[in-house]
């Protein structure tokens, strides 16, 4: 998924990342992407601020069973504009 930042929660007990994304028909689409808890983000160096509105990711991971809820299970998460990158318990790089 690839698409821009429109809500961060950091939070327990799943952190949230919400992007929208432009499906193939043109039209926007917010896809939600569940994170670890913050105190894990946190141990990895992701901060509250370390995401800003706006930003531009790049999300993998594993889809939800119901793909019209537009879910994901994030497995790593980069932001090309800087090279910011998530990879699970490697942590930042």
């Amino acid at each position: 998924v690839e698409g821009e930042l429109v809500e961060f929660e950091y939070r327990s007990p799943h952190s949230w990342v919400h992007v929208t994304v432009t499906d193939e028909n043109g039209q926007m689409q917010k896809y939600s992407a569940e994170w670890v808890t913050a105190a894990r983000l946190k141990q990895n160096g992701v901060e509250a601020d370390t995401l800003k509105i706006g930003d531009r990711l790049v999300i993998s991971g594993a889809p939800g069973r119901n793909a019209s809820e537009r879910r994901v299970h994030l497995k790593s998460i980069e932001r090309p504009a800087d090279g910011w990158k998530w990879a699970g318990r490697a942590g930042p790089r």
